[in-house]
């Protein structure tokens, strides 16, 4: 075995674009990921390679200029990238999970507008659905929109945008009670919900009459990416930016898009513990204690095949969700394992490189220090393990069902 998490039954352009990916990462992001992560700033350089290299178009169809690749080529090439900086990853993840709502969802209108320039990387996506108040209950949303004539008005505050401040189009889910009475809507409220296509300028401060971004959002770690607030305050939209044309989908409509959202993040685990595996291996056989390498004391050892096993099951597990959301099966099971597992093992993985380094683990010099950091974004990102095991504990007892 070369190295770990190899993926079997890769067709050879599949293997070609890992390939390529990989060279960028090892070359274009590990030497300079920690030095741009201390000083929190965002990795223009590496976005405009990723832009060269056509990855904003990975999943994109052919028809509207992207390369028409899988979900299971998407993360994989998201398991390289974290391996280099995770940062880095979460820059393309919101703009796939809004470019995959387009092409599943959006009318003919809205994927010929979008699409395109979003597969040459000029548009880049971010989707929003968190609030100050809610964290995980979505039914909870109290942003609304009113139908004005043949506009939208958008009212309210939005938490937790990725990619909040550099991208130029936004995904908003806010509650639009069009069509139904309040008791309807707070009997379901899931089927009073819409997503919106909001076009912005990039930046801070009012990016568009009545839509404001305020600054980054300072944070322990998973810095270079701007993490945001989003303010509505009397937000016109045009009617065509419902996605879809229709009021009352949009909670299923990100549902959809965060199962994509939630093989990404498992994607990220892997590629964060593989490179925290790397890290831990290599430092174990150049530390000596006691007049020989650490490498060859028992107690290292057994972290060692600990890490490796773990990075070898959440690989597999991130793999199997890819695979079958792209046999259009139902994935919800499949996506809330891999993520839950994945963002577990990477905790524990990072932690026992960490624990090898001993001190030096402790010292910003050593990559490892920044990977501590990261680690934990992974727990809560897409839904906590909490969210995960009410999503896989349901569906286990749909397939279940005790007949009795």
């Amino acid at each position: 075995m070369a190295r770990l998490a190899q993926t079997a039954g890769l067709t050879d352009v599949q293997q070609e674009i890992l390939s390529t990916v990989r060279d960028f990462v090892d070359k274009e992001i590990i030497p300079v990921a920690t030095g741009l992560e201390h000083r929190d700033e965002y990795p223009q350089q590496i976005v405009d390679g990723l832009k060269e290299l056509g990855l904003f178009g990975l999943m994109i169809p052919e028809e509207y200029g992207g390369l028409g690749e899988s979900l299971l080529t998407y993360a994989l090439c998201v398991e390289e990238i974290a391996r280099g900086w995770m940062s880095v990853s979460g820059i393309i993840n919101t703009h796939f999970i809004v470019a995959y709502m387009l092409k599943q969802h959006g009318t003919q209108e809205q994927k010929d507008h979008f699409l395109p320039r979003m597969a040459a990387g000029d548009i880049r996506g971010a989707f929003s659905m968190s609030e100050p108040g809610l964290g995980s209950d979505v039914s909870a949303i109290t942003s609304k929109a009113v139908k004005d004539g043949d506009e939208y008005v958008l009212n309210g505050q939005k938490m937790w945008l990725t990619n909040g401040g550099t991208s130029s189009l936004v995904a908003v889910l806010v509650r639009s009670d069009e069509g139904h009475s309040p008791e309807e809507a707070a009997a379901k409220p899931h089927k009073s919900m819409t997503t919106f296509l909001v076009e912005k300028e990039p930046g801070f401060g009012e990016v568009r009459p009545g839509l404001t971004i305020p600054g980054k959002i300072d944070k322990m770690g998973y810095k270079g990416v701007d993490t945001t607030e989003l303010i509505m305050d009397g937000l016109r939209v045009p009617a065509d930016r419902v996605l879809g044309g229709v009021t009352g989908r949009g909670f299923y409509q990100m549902m959809d898009g965060v199962e994509v959202g939630r093989v990404n993040v498992a994607a990220r685990g892997c590629g964060v513990a593989q490179r925290a595996f790397e890290l831990g291996i290599r430092y174990a056989q150049q530390r000596h204690t006691f007049g020989k390498p650490i490498a060859q004391h028992q107690a290292i050892q057994f972290k060692l095949a600990e890490m490796a096993t773990k990075v070898e099951a959440a690989h597999a597990m991130m793999v199997n969700a890819a695979r079958k959301k792209d046999s259009g099966e139902r994935n919800d099971l499949e996506a809330g394992m891999a993520k839950y597992l994945a963002s577990e093992y990477c905790k524990e993985v990072v932690e026992d490189a960490f624990r090898i380094h001993g001190g030096y683990g402790f010292s910003k010099e050593y990559e490892i220090e920044r990977l501590y950091r990261e680690a934990p974004m992974l727990l809560i990102g897409e839904g906590t393990a909490e969210i995960q095991k009410m999503i896989i504990g349901r569906r286990l007892l749909e397939e279940y069902r005790f007949q009795g």
